[in-house]
């Protein structure tokens, strides 16, 4: 028995609602969201017909009807079709869709602004790190301005938009992990109503807080597998290193005190003194939180990271004890259950990647879609804000993509966040 078509061809005339079609032409000619979708009124059928193709290519196994039959042909000579006009339906589908058009090149620019704002950001943390001996209070300086370039960011938009970014954006892992830590602690913490001056601490703990793996040779700080025991209590010692040096630099002692407990845990479990949570500095507490998550995501070999969303669920499963209960639950809604980076099955079968959450609307993030019609460098990006008749149904890992969605996808090996720090710098110098 031959195997059922994957798709046929269906004259326009015999859609009906229920099939699953693909649109064969660009996404900019059409009022639709997606090249394919499952028809669900008469006005998309009336949309369809108005391209001017003569037929559909509709996907059996997806769809809950099956064509209309072919129109009876009369022996009566046949009239020419009147021009048709647009109906108010079709003109509201247009006007979505140019909708959408001005919110994908917004999302473009917001990510190529982000990239922009990062490279400059960890190029400074480097030249901070490099000089932090030989011109201390210079680098201190630098960190303080850098700090305050991403408060003012987060003081003038009310909602801050966590975006995902490219894997070689930066290249060096110390520093994307500083600034990964120190844009979601900061974002955290203004969901938590902290102070401005209290934020202003967590993003300068948050700089320095591995400075002390300064002191840690390189072979152990960067072992891509298991430490023995004596690498493992070496390392450790990058806390209280890193406390010294932040004592040399004269830093507050809000500062200091995540750099030294930034691994303690609210249950005890911790280090370096196994503190528990009242004894714990709460900026600290917060810091435990975001790291610990970046490091989940961000293994020193990739190949042993987990996703977004196997990090956080895995947080909440297994290690909601070592954390502050309300900060952990506020960073979970904020990240939404579908962090950036996590691959998504959206209700309607499509596949994707989320690329930004919105940290006042988690449920609804930013999904970059897989559609083979379209080309890999003009990618869609659906803001399901926008788009309350799609939801996502499923997480999935890189490895179950087939090898065409994956490279298409390109899942990140690394994760990299941030946030637009553009319109902070326009608002002050317009």
């Amino acid at each position: 028995m031959c195997a059922a078509p994957i798709t046929v061809d269906v004259p326009v005339e015999q859609l009906c609602i229920g099939l699953y079609v693909h649109l064969d032409i660009s996404w900019l000619e059409h009022s639709f969201a997606l090249n394919s979708f499952k028809i669900k009124s008469q006005d998309e059928i009336t949309a369809i017909r108005h391209l001017g193709l003569k037929t559909i290519r509709v996907s059996p196994a997806k769809s809950d009807n099956r064509p209309l039959p072919p129109p009876v042909k009369t022996a009566e000579p046949v009239e020419p079709e009147p021009v048709m006009t647009l109906s108010p339906e079709e003109l509201a589908l247009i006007a979505e869709k140019k909708s959408r058009i001005e919110r994908l090149i917004r999302e473009r620019n917001a990510i190529a602004q982000c990239e922009k704002q990062l490279l400059k950001a960890a190029n400074t943390l480097k030249n901070i790190t490099r000089n932090l001996f030989s011109r201390p209070q210079e680098s201190v300086r630098e960190a303080e301005q850098l700090v305050q370039q991403m408060l003012d960011s987060l003081l003038v938009d009310k909602d801050i938009a966590i975006h995902l970014m490219n894997d070689k954006i930066v290249g060096e892992e110390a520093y994307y992990h500083s600034l990964n830590v120190a844009v979601l602690t900061m974002m955290l913490a203004k969901e938590l109503a902290f102070s401005e001056d209290d934020i202003r601490q967590l993003g300068m703990g948050c700089m320095f807080h591995d400075i002390g793996k300064i002191e840690i040779p390189d072979r152990i700080v960067n072992k891509s597998f298991a430490l023995t025991k004596a690498e493992q209590n070496l390392l450790q010692m990058h806390s209280h290193y890193g406390q010294q040096i932040g004592e040399k630099l004269n830093l507050s002692k809000g500062v200091i005190d995540i750099i030294a407990q930034h691994h303690e845990m609210a249950d005890g479990s911790g280090y370096p003194q196994q503190l528990k949570a009242e004894r714990i500095s709460p900026l600290a507490s917060i810091v435990a939180i975001t790291n610990t998550y970046d490091n989940l995501c961000n293994k020193p070999n990739p190949a042993d990271s987990l996703s977004p969303y196997e990090a956080m669920s895995y947080m909440f499963a297994n290690q909601r004890k070592q954390f502050d209960a309300a900060a952990l639950n506020l960073f979970i809604r904020c990240m939404g259950v579908y962090p950036p980076g996590t691959i998504v099955k959206l209700s309607d079968g499509t596949l994707g990647m989320v690329v930004a959450v919105n940290s006042s609307k988690p449920l609804r993030p930013s999904v970059l879609i897989y559609d083979p019609s379209v080309p890999k460098s003009e990618a869609i990006i659906l803001d399901l804000i926008h788009e309350p008749i799609l939801d996502i149904t499923a997480s999935l890992k890189p490895g179950q993509l087939a090898p065409e969605v994956y490279d298409y996808l390109s899942p990140r090996k690394r994760m990299t966040y941030f946030f637009d720090t553009e319109k902070a710098e326009k608002q002050k110098h317009p």
